[in-house]
């Protein structure tokens, strides 16, 4: 599948993955920041922001698409960093395509199963009926009934787009999204990575937790992870200069 992408700055890439219901808007900030010291290349996963749409949708399936933008790019010695869902990606992809990569950043996911936790985000955007809707406000009113978070409902609005006048739609492919969750929440292939890693995770979140470090010391052997404190799981919106910090104290040692 070819992938839509954005790139800004020069010199060695660096591939940014977006996490689950997110696309390539969601890291342009950090992307300039980045960009004074590498080619950045945001990407749009499969089923997800400007990226084209598919019944299929798994892991193995965005590695083979995120290799195709290589090839494409005639990218190598690649910093690849990937968020939640993105993070998978970039683990699968390492698993199979190191020698593409020089340096491995995974942002606040691990390698083990999740349980099911996005159901109240599904059923607010399902709640949401883009036949009637004419202004965003009134999304945002029916997702407040759903979601707490205003830091959540904003990153899901971001989804919405004026597909014509007067019609809302969705970047995402929802029904697909849902329908594959199960695989999406499904714990990564048990394969050793040599590849140099950083973990990132949020003192607030329960992505990683402490437990879990010792099994991704075993599984990642040339790998740290850093906390950033005070932060949830989407570390990189909540502390972006201590995330900036840590991303460039790693990739430029």
């Amino acid at each position: 599948m070819e992938l839509y992408y954005r790139e800004m700055g020069q010199g060695q890439p660096m591939v940014i993955l977006h996490g689950l219901f997110g696309f390539s808007d969601n890291w342009q900030t950090h992307a300039k920041r980045l960009s004074e010291y590498y080619r950045v290349i945001l990407v749009d996963l499969r089923n997800h922001g400007h990226s084209p749409w598919s019944d299929e949708f798994s892991y193995g399936l965005m590695a083979e698409d995120l290799k195709e933008l290589f090839d494409s790019l005639q990218l190598s010695k690649v910093i690849l960093l990937g968020h939640s869902m993105g993070g998978k990606v970039a683990i699968h992809f390492t698993q199979r395509y190191a020698s593409f990569l020089e340096k491995l950043i995974v942002v606040d996911i691990g390698v083990k199963s999740y349980p099911q936790h996005h159901d109240h985000i599904i059923g607010g955007m399902h709640a949401i009926d883009l036949e009637t809707i004419k202004v965003r406000s009134e999304a945002e009113a029916i997702l407040r009934q759903h979601i707490d978070s205003e830091g959540v409902r904003q990153f899901i609005l971001k989804n919405l787009y004026w597909k014509e006048k007067g019609q809302l739609a969705w970047r995402m492919n929802l029904p697909v999204v849902e329908a594959k969750m199960s695989e999406i929440l499904a714990k990564v292939p048990d394969e050793e990575v040599m590849l140099p890693t950083l973990f990132i995770r949020g003192e607030l979140s329960g992505y990683i937790l402490d437990e879990d470090i010792s099994t991704l010391e075993e599984r990642f052997a040339d790998s740290q992870v850093v906390t950033i404190q005070g932060a949830g799981h989407w570390v990189h919106a909540e502390a972006p200069e201590e995330f900036l910090d840590a991303v460039l104290s790693f990739c430029l040692r």
